[in-house]
């Protein structure tokens, strides 16, 4: 029994036949050994931008004194913190609300004047919209807001008591609140990091910056890319640091890319990109949509370039020569008959004019 079960082992191992007498010396020959690996699927390398953490720490730097619009009128510092629990959380949700599309020293106005009126679930029902309306404008899309902000107090009144949904899926379920809103309140009004808000800000530095494999069109796509690679406990903290450098440094029209830390490893630095088409005949239109702004040689355009730029002839076209100007002399030769006296008589009065 001892040699049936070695033997079986034996052909497991090196493809052997058992040993049995009627086989002939070549068949009882040791098979080559054949070894087998499992081959287990290796974990795929998630993909990261290049330098994003040498980016991170300059953005830092320059965020260290806390001094841009967010960080004095963001919804973190629109609620008043004498509220209840449950108002707290409400007014978070309606700065949010208005801040869409809109500036925050507009938001931060706006709600001082709505929480002057009194700024709960039950004032917003009972306030007319003509009323509302006076209490938030400018805000952008302000008769809109007006219908969304009665509609969502309905709402939370009838389905919530009065609070705010504590979940994504409730938030986003109301109307006029979005991915970004939905996940900063519950960031500010929850304390739960669920997803990284992302708004216009946030969606234009991550383009810059390369922290997205693709470009991405919309502020919901690039919270989707960035939530693939960038570590979870950094998705609060990315709103305010990329909002705050964005209403600083970089702008979305001009941006301040002499001044920035990330001006050396930076892809889209001193590069003005057409974001907005422009209208056709403006002269902005182009059809290259990338300028490069060379400031000197070690920066990404060389100064090299922009001489030879300048050295370059300007074309002429034919339809722009001048026509050489023919004299008063040699007009008069080309004139004949009772013209050449008229011409003559009107050119001499126009001389001996000013001397009467």
């Amino acid at each position: 029994m001892r040699r049936y079960v070695l033997g079986v082992i034996k052909v497991q191992v090196f493809g052997a036949q058992p040993s049995d007498k009627r086989l002939s010396p070549h068949q009882r020959k040791r098979g080559h050994l054949k070894v087998e690996y499992e081959q287990v699927d290796p974990k795929q390398e998630q993909w990261e931008p290049a330098d994003w953490r040498r980016q991170l720490e300059n953005i830092r730097e320059m965020r260290k004194a806390r001094d841009a619009p967010v960080d004095h009128m963001g919804a973190v510092k629109c609620y008043d913190s004498q509220a209840t629990p449950e108002e707290m959380r409400y007014q978070v949700l309606v700065s949010l609300m208005l801040s869409s599309q809109t500036k925050d020293q507009v938001t931060s106005a706006a709600m001082q004047r709505l929480q002057a009126h009194g700024l709960t679930v039950a004032t917003i029902l009972n306030t007319d919209d003509d009323t509302l309306g006076r209490l938030i404008y400018p805000v952008g899309f302000w008769k809109t807001k007006v219908k969304y902000l009665k509609q969502c107090s309905a709402i939370l009144q009838k389905e919530y008591g009065g609070d705010i949904p504590s979940s994504v899926e409730g938030l986003t379920g109301l109307p006029g609140v979005g991915p970004k809103m939905a996940h900063l309140a519950m960031d500010i009004a929850w304390k739960q990091v669920s997803g990284i808000g992302v708004d216009t800000h946030v969606h234009r530095i991550s383009n810059r910056l390369g922290w997205t494999q693709d470009r991405t069109k919309n502020p919901e796509q690039t919270r989707q890319a960035l939530e693939q690679w960038l570590p979870r406990e950094l998705w609060s903290e990315i709103n305010w640091l990329l909002v705050g450098f964005g209403q600083q440094l970089c702008l979305a029209i001009s941006p301040l890319c002499a001044t920035c830390l990330n001006q050396r490893c930076c892809p889209s630095a001193f590069i003005t990109s057409l974001e907005k088409k422009p209208k056709l005949g403006s002269p902005r239109s182009s059809k290259s949509p990338q300028k490069h702004v060379g400031l000197d040689s070690s920066g990404p355009a060389s100064s090299s370039h922009v001489r030879e730029e300048k050295n370059k002839s300007p074309l002429i076209s034919p339809s722009r020569k001048k026509t050489p100007k023919i004299s008063l002399k040699e007009e008069e030769q080309h004139v004949t008959g009772p013209q050449l006296s008229t011409r003559s008589s009107r050119s001499k009065s126009k001389i001996s004019a000013p001397n009467d």
